[in-house]
Parts: structure tokens; C-alpha cells; sequence
């Protein structure tokens, strides 16, 4: 019976269906303003057919239970306003129909039905003037939790090439994406509508709702989570009762990425929204927003990954120094903190947003914290990957640091000229050495005086360095000269030194 169902229908419409995606036009497209690009075909429902027979399709196709209520192939022209929002329910309904994807020519025609269904539902929704009643709404939570919240497989791919040392890795594209594309705009364009009551909405999209809509910003297809990330930002935007609980589920991915699984797919779209949300804190900042920065952004410097997230992450450290300069200091030491001492490539990562952040201190907080930071910038400076040091050398092009550092030069520069004059003698790349030289010509203008002092200094304690170690070698000796005279008896420790003597040789033997 299902097969003669099946025969009835008309195989143009599928094969048209299939045409548009292969051209990737979509006849149906978005609202101007929209901001979910539509990627794939709109399948349309063949035009030639009467209600009737629309009516008899949709019938065969979906369970009596699915399309109970109103016909829901009718259009929305067809019926009074009065019945628009049955007529949307009984659509919605429709819609909690899920297709597998995974053969594209299974179900050909009832993917079309639902595509064109959803097309429907979007436009009614961008033209609806009225408010949304609360079954509408219902229906609308339910439908949206049946086509997007599900468990994604388990992820075998390696996550140890985070931070920029591996090659990128491909991106996974859903093949459902034609169908969740346009529920994604539908709940962006329903969340975002002047329709939707947000006192009646809270109560659909609740707690739950929000906890698996975040859940799936763990998607590999990166589509999806662009999506998510604007609804993400719609939704905290409509309902101001949910904030509070949005920020602390957030924080509790950023904690279980950091500190258990060290990987998720969505950690960039989250700071990414984030950063709007951190920008629209009301002064003086409460001490949770202080909180989240130094438990959860700080932190976030630690994991290898950090790479793909660092710009987003950057923004939103730069964010909270611009709400509170008096923030800076810590946020600078945080950084210290999670230094990567091992890995060149975050280093200078490191130090880009260290420059970053500088550029937003004030003199008081550079204060606070500047001998411990310019003692990691002298290590950067004399670092033999040669991308390290000229990135450090390169903080000396900002004027705006040049002044913070021209105004403490007294506990600057003796941290800093030996590590140039170190570079000087020892450095092996030639743009090292140039910037090297930059750098000592403009300390040597600042103040000549100290710079050569500081220059002086240095000299004498290499040849103290010099002589000290000469000594050590020399007592070293003595000491194995000394071992090598003495009996050897029982489960005596014997001192060997690097060439050992014949005597010692022969006492051993």
C-alpha cells in the first residue's frame, strides 16, 4: 500500500528538488536582514495539484496523528486569519517528521514536503503581526527540540594539534543540513519576531531548552554552529531572566573543556558571543563578571588548542580591561601564569595579545606588574626560535609602550640590555640581530647614561659569571684528582670524573 502511495506522486518535482541543489539557488530566500544564508535548494510542492490532492498526499505520506488539526498543505492564503495559527500548529506538527539523510534518494518526496513546509512556516513568520498564542508557541519548542537536539557520534579524531602545529582538519558537513538549515532560521526569525511574548516564551524555552541548544555547539559542521551562535545571542538578548543561567552554563563547558575533555568544537562561537555580552556590562562590574575572567578566560590561555579561539579570546579579555582598566594588572600576571615555556608557536601568540593588552594600560597597573613581565620578555629576546624573539623585539614599534617603558627605564632597561647584548654576541639569525640593534639605539636615546651603565653592569657580571665558573671547573677537578687516589673498598661511591685517570682505571680493574 505504501508503494502505490509512493507511484501516485509526481517524480518532477523531486527530480526539480534535486536540479536546485545541484545549482545551489534557492527560489524561496531569506528576509532581507536575515543572517542565515540558505546553502541548498527550497523543493517546492508541485504547483499543478488541487487542495484535495495535496490533501490526500500529505495524508499518505505522514501518520493521521502527524497532521491532525487543519490540513497542513493548505497555504496560508487559503484560510482566515482566525484559523492562521491553527493552520501554523498543524504545520508545525508536520514538521516533527525526521527523515534520514544518509541515503539522499530515500524519502525523496516527503523531504520535499517538509523543506516546503518549513519554507512556509519562515514566511508566515516574517509577515505574522499578531502575537504568537501560547500553543503556538508550545508547538513551536517542540518542534524545534525534535529536529535539533541529538547526540552527535563519538569524535576519534586527534585534538593534539591544537594550537597551530598540526594541519587544520577538514571540516564534517551535516548531510541533514538542507532540512536544519531552515529550522535554525526558523527559530532565529521566531525568537527574534515582535509576535513572540517573552514572559509566555520563558517558559518554553527554558533551562533544558537552552543547556541542549548549547550542547550542540559541540557540532563539527561549522554551519550549524554559526547558526547557533546568532540564536545563542538572539535568545539572551529576548529573555533578560535567563542571563544569569546562561552565563554560568557557558562557564561550565569553558570548565569541562579545560580541565576534563580538552576538546570542543564551539569554544570560538561561544567567546565569540560572549564578547557582545561582555561589551553591554553595566558599570562598576559585579564581582561574578570578575570571576568569570579570572576562573574561566585566564585559564582558557592553558589549553594547546588555544590557537583556534585566541583572537575571540583576546576580544574578550580586551573588553573587561576596557570596562575596568584596573583589571590589567592581573589579567597580565594570569597571562605569566600559563606561560608556555615549551611551545614557540603559543609564545608568540603570547606575546601579540601581551602588546594587545598594553595598549589599554594605564601607568598605575603598568606598574603593578612590569618586572615580572619584562623578565619573560628578556627570556623571549633571547630565545633561539628565532619567531619568538623578533615578535618581543617587536613590542618596541608600539609608542604607546615605548612610553610606558621611557617612563620606567630605571627597572626596564637593567632587566633588559643584558638580554640585547646577549643577543648581540650569541644570536644566530640576522633580522634578530637588526632588531637587537634598533632596540639598543632607541634605550641609547631614551638615556644614554643608563643605557651604558646598564651596558657596564653586564660586562662585569659576565666576567664575574666567567671567573666563577672557572672556579667551579677547577674545584671539580681537584676533586676527581683527589677520588682518584683513594681505595676503593667495599660499596664505595667512586667520583668518575670525564676522563678518567690511569691510576683510577687500574683501581677499578
Amino acid at each position: 500500500m505504501w508503494k502505490g502511495f509512493l507511484n501516485k506522486l509526481p517524480r518532477k518535482s523531486s527530480a526539480s528538488g534535486r536540479a536546485d541543489l545541484d545549482s545551489g539557488q534557492c527560489s524561496n530566500g531569506a528576509g532581507n536582514g536575515n543572517p542565515i544564508q540558505r546553502t541548498s535548494s527550497c523543493g517546492s510542492i508541485p504547483s499543478g495539484r488541487s487542495t484535495s490532492a495535496i490533501k490526500r498526499m500529505s495524508s499518505a505520506i505522514f501518520p493521521s496523528s502527524v497532521v491532525a488539526g487543519i490540513e497542513p498543505l493548505v497555504s496560508f492564503k487559503d484560510v482566515p486569519n482566525s484559523e492562521k495559527q491553527n493552520l501554523f500548529v498543524s504545520k508545525l506538527n508536520l514538521c516533527c517528521a525526521v527523515f534520514d539523510f544518509s541515503d539522499p534518494n530515500k524519502s525523496s518526496a516527503e523531504k520535499d514536503i517538509k523543506r516546503q513546509t518549513l519554507l512556509d512556516l519562515i514566511d508566515f513568520v516574517d509577515s505574522s503581526n499578531s502575537r504568537f498564542s501560547e500553543p503556538v508557541i508550545a508547538a513551536s519548542s517542540r518542534m524545534f527540540a525534535v529536529n535539533l537536539f541529538r547526540v552527535f557520534p563519538p569524535n576519534y579524531r586527534s585534538s593534539s594539534s591544537g594550537g597551530g602545529e598540526g594541519e587544520e582538519e577538514e571540516p564534517m558537513f551535516d548531510p541533514a543540513w538542507s532540512h536544519l538549515q531552515l529550522v535554525y532560521e526558523l527559530l532565529l526569525k521566531f525568537i527574534g519576531s515582535s509576535s513572540l511574548d517573552a514572559k509566555i516564551g520563558k517558559k518554553y524555552f527554558d533551562h533544558s531548552f537552552i543547556v541542549k541548544l548549547l550542547n550542540l555547539l559541540d557540532s563539527e559542521d561549522p554551519r550549524e554552529r554559526d547558526c547557533l551562535k546568532t540564536i545563542l545571542h538572539r535568545i539572551y538578548g529576548k529573555f533578560m531572566v535567563h542571563r544569569p543561567f546562561i552565563r554560568k552554563a557557558v562557564s561550565h563547558i569553558f570548565y569541562h573543556f579545560m580541565f576534563e575533555t580538552d576538546r570542543h568544537n564551539g569554544i570560538a562561537e561561544l567567546l565569540e558571543v560572549f564578547g557582545s555580552v561582555i561589551s553591554g556590562f553595566a558599570l562598576p562590574l559585579k564581582e561574578e563578571h570578575k570571576i568569570f575572567l579570572w576562573r574561566v578566560l585566564v585559564p582558557l590561555h592553558k589549553p594547546k588548542s588555544v590557537g583556534v579561539y585566541l583572537q575571540q579570546l583576546t576580544y574578550c579579555v580586551t573588553q573587561f580591561i576596557d570596562k575596568d582598566p584596573k583589571l590589567a594588572s592581573s589579567v597580565i600576571i594570569g597571562l605569566l601564569r600559563y606561560w608556555p615555556i615549551t611551545n614557540s608557536q603559543k609564545e608568540v601568540m603570547f606575546l601579540s595579545e601581551i602588546e594587545e593588552i598594553l595598549e589599554s594600560t594605564s601607568m598605575v597597573e603598568f606598574q603593578k606588574c612590569m618586572v615580572p613581565l619584562f623578565r619573560r620578555i628578556a627570556h623571549c629576546i633571547m630565545s633561539s626560535h628565532f619567531q619568538v624573539a623578533e615578535r618581543a623585539l617587536f613590542i618596541w614599534n608600539n609608542d604607546h609602550i615605548i612610553g610606558l617603558i621611557a617612563q620606567n627605564r630605571q627597572i626596564i632597561m637593567p632587566i633588559i640590555v643584558p638580554a640585547l647584548e646577549h643577543n648581540s654576541q650569541n644570536h644566530w639569525n640576522q633580522a634578530v640581530l637588526n632588531l637587537t640593534a634598533n632596540v639598543k639605539k632607541i634605550f641609547s636615546e631614551v638615556d644614554e647614561e643608563l643605557f651604558l651603565a646598564c651596558l657596564t653592569k653586564y660586562k662585569e657580571d659576565e666576567e664575574k659569571r666567567v671567573s666563577l665558573e672557572a672556579k667551579r671547573r677547577l674545584t671539580w677537578e681537584k676533586l676527581e684528582t683527589a677520588a682518584a687516589f683513594q681505595p676503593v673498598t667495599g660499596h664505595t661511591a667512586v667520583l668518575v670524573g670525564r676522563q678518567p685517570s690511569a691510576n683510577l682505571i687500574a683501581t677499578l680493574i
